[in-house]
C-alpha cells in the first residue's frame, strides 16, 4: 500500500481519472475521502482558496470560514487533474505544500498540516513544458515519484471488445437482452483510430 505521489500521463480520454480513483480505492486510504480538482477549470484567482481554504474576511465576500480541498482530503487522496495547465504562481504554491505538507489558509496565521496522498494527471508533455520554462522542474520532480503512462486506445485494440460489451450492458433496457455486435462490426470497430480514446 504505497503512499507515493503518482503522475498519470496520457492523451485525453484514456481514463486517467478512473485510474486515479482505482489507486485510491485499492490503497490503505480507501475509507477516507477522494477529492478531485480539475486545475484547468478553476480560475487562478480562486485556486488558492479552493485548495487551502480561507478565513472570514480573507477577501471581499469571504464571510465565513471555508475548508479547502486539502483539509477535506485529509487522510485520503487529492487528485489534481490537468496539472499541466496550472499558472506559475499556482505551481509554486502546490510545490511548497508538497515540500512541507503544510499550508496557511488565506487570511489565516497558523499553518495547517494534513496527511494527503497526491495523485496528478495531465495530457500535456511536462518535460517539454519544463524545457520551455512553462512548468516548474521542482514541481515535476515532486509529482513524478511514480509515473504511469496510459496508452491511447488505438495502441490497445484488445480492450475495444470488452469496452463495447460494457457500454452495451450499461445502456441495455431493463428486462431486455443485452445487444451484441456482429463479428464484422466488432472487426471494424477494432480497426478504428479512436481519436477520443475511451471517452
Amino acid at each position: 500500500h504505497s503512499t507515493a505521489t503518482v503522475l498519470l500521463t496520457g492523451e485525453s480520454g484514456t481514463g486517467k481519472g478512473l485510474v486515479a480513483k482505482a489507486l485510491h480505492l485499492r490503497s490503505a486510504r480507501a475509507e477516507h475521502p477522494f477529492v478531485a480538482l480539475n486545475c484547468a477549470a478553476v480560475p487562478d484567482t480562486l485556486l488558492e482558496s479552493e485548495l487551502f481554504g480561507h478565513e472570514p474576511g480573507a477577501f471581499t465576500g469571504a464571510r465565513t470560514r471555508k475548508l479547502g480541498l486539502l483539509q477535506r482530503a485529509d487522510r485520503g487522496t487529492l487528485f489534481l487533474d490537468e496539472i499541466g495547465d496550472l499558472s506559475a504562481s499556482a505551481q509554486a504554491k502546490i510545490e511548497r505544500f508538497l515540500a512541507d505538507r503544510e499550508f496557511v489558509p488565506l487570511g489565516g496565521h497558523a499553518p495547517v498540516t494534513v496527511d494527503v496522498r497526491v495523485l496528478a494527471a495531465t495530457n500535456r508533455d511536462l518535460p517539454a513544458l519544463v524545457q520551455s520554462g512553462a512548468f516548474r522542474p521542482e514541481l515535476m520532480y515532486r509529482l513524478d515519484v511514480v509515473a504511469l503512462v496510459l496508452p491511447p486506445l488505438r495502441d490497445r485494440r484488445e480492450d475495444v471488445a470488452p469496452l463495447i460489451a460494457r457500454c452495451l450492458a450499461q445502456h441495455a433496457r431493463p428486462g431486455q437482452p443485452v445487444p451484441r455486435l456482429s463479428p464484422d462490426a466488432l472487426a471494424a470497430l477494432s480497426t478504428y483510430h479512436w481519436p477520443g480514446n475511451v471517452r
